[in-house]
């Protein structure tokens, strides 16, 4: 079977314009990831993939890619017709792209319309997830918690508020406003962009695998950022850095069953929020976050109400599991942390954490794919460690 690769940014998708360094590293750790796996999984299977991977001309590496066929990307061509050529020759097609703009719900749309196997979610699962006021909506309504999502307005509302581009990825163009001054400074940007309440609290990745409303945890990881005038940085991801599974299982249920047009590799990415075992089973209240999202009751803030009401919901929900996770072998009540755990966003593609996995935990992301085509994914960890992936500080696909 022949199976095509296209990794956006290194593969030829800015062919019409100036490449950004940090962006072509970060596919390209990506798509090498890739590569390897599936030359990997070649060397174990009698029926082998002829594999044909895109390349922008300016990042032309294809002499250390042994038994893989490149296709150069110039400045001439048109990615969308080199794409859908390249499609028609293949049986399967595996493309790494971001969501702004439409540009991998528009790839993935082609791969449907040619009658290919797309081995990432459909094009109808990144209008969901690409959009992140669709997300929330989406994860509201089956009640699961995340961030408060609305398209942002100015309006100021004392606080802290995280503002974003409703497709975006990454922390490029997300900016911590506190100040009557920011807000009028952001409605200048141009585009839709949403607003969050700023929450504090572990961010925690998980990679995924989704199939028609059932879904796997691979590993979850840490991600870190710097702070600076108003923007998070990543700096690096810890990769396999949470060893207890069943501490997010539940959660990734409860998104599959939401979002049962995921399939494929999944990143989601949450907020987790500690709080102490003694206090854990009084209701939870904006009291119980760090002041930059609390907002008095009765201001303007359109959502101030919803916050509250969605803690008391999660307390009321999750009381008796709490006091459970609180109490040791003999029934004793124990000091300890439990976290409030928050989804930011869902990733319908391949996330820099991805780098990490087979190193981590020795599984082959795309074998364990490939078998999602036919059935469930085999996932049996080889090992299993962190492993630390430095990010690229322009932007971060995590």
């Amino acid at each position: 079977m022949k199976i095509l690769v296209f990794e956006y940014i290194t593969g030829g998708g800015f062919n019409k314009q100036t490449l950004s360094d940090s962006l072509a590293e970060e596919g390209r750790l990506m798509r090498s990831a890739l590569l390897d796996n599936l030359t990997q999984l070649n060397q174990t299977r009698s029926n082998r993939l002829e594999i044909t991977v895109m390349m922008d001309w300016r990042l032309n590496d294809s002499a250390s890619m042994t038994g893989i066929n490149t296709v150069i990307i110039r400045s001439e061509n048109d990615i969308t017709e080199e794409f859908a050529r390249l499609v028609k020759q293949c049986d399967l097609v595996w493309p790494i792209a971001p969501e702004f703009d439409g540009i991998l719900q528009n790839l993935c749309q082609t791969v449907e319309s040619l009658g290919k196997i797309l081995l990432t979610s459909p094009a109808t699962a990144v209008a969901i997830a690409g959009n992140k006021l669709k997300t929330y909506e989406r994860l509201n309504r089956h009640h699961i918690a995340a961030v408060p999502t609305r398209i942002f307005e100015n309006i100021y509302s004392p606080g802290e508020w995280m503002v974003k581009p409703v497709d975006g990825v990454g922390c490029a163009d997300s900016y911590v406003l506190t100040t009557g001054q920011d807000f009028e400074r952001m409605a200048t940007q141009k585009g839709q962009y949403v607003m969050q309440p700023h929450l504090q609290g572990a961010k925690t990745s998980l990679s995924c695998l989704f199939k028609q409303g059932s879904g796997w945890l691979v590993c979850a990881n840490l991600q870190r950022f710097e702070f600076i005038q108003q923007q998070y940085h990543l700096t690096d991801i810890v990769v396999n850095h949470h060893p207890d599974f069943g501490r997010y299982q539940p959660l990734i249920d409860k998104i599959a069953r939401a979002l049962p047009e995921l399939w494929g590799y999944v990143g989601i990415d949450l907020i987790e929020s500690d709080h102490d075992c003694m206090a854990a089973t009084a209701p939870v209240s904006l009291a119980a976050f760090p002041p930059s999202m609390e907002v008095k009751s009765g201001g303007t803030t359109p959502w101030t109400g919803e916050v509250e009401s969605r803690l008391e919901q999660r307390s009321r929900a999750t009381q008796g599991a709490i006091a459970d996770d609180c109490m040791d072998a003999g029934g004793r009540a124990m000091q300890g942390a439990i976290a409030e755990t928050w989804v930011l966003e869902i990733n319908p593609r391949l996330t820099t954490s991805f780098v990490g996995i087979y190193d981590a935990l020795g599984i082959n992301i795309a074998e364990a794919v490939l078998q999602l085509v036919h059935g469930e994914p085999i996932l049996n960890p080889a090992y299993n460690t962190p492993i630390t992936v430095q990010a690229q500080q322009e932007t971060h696909a995590s």
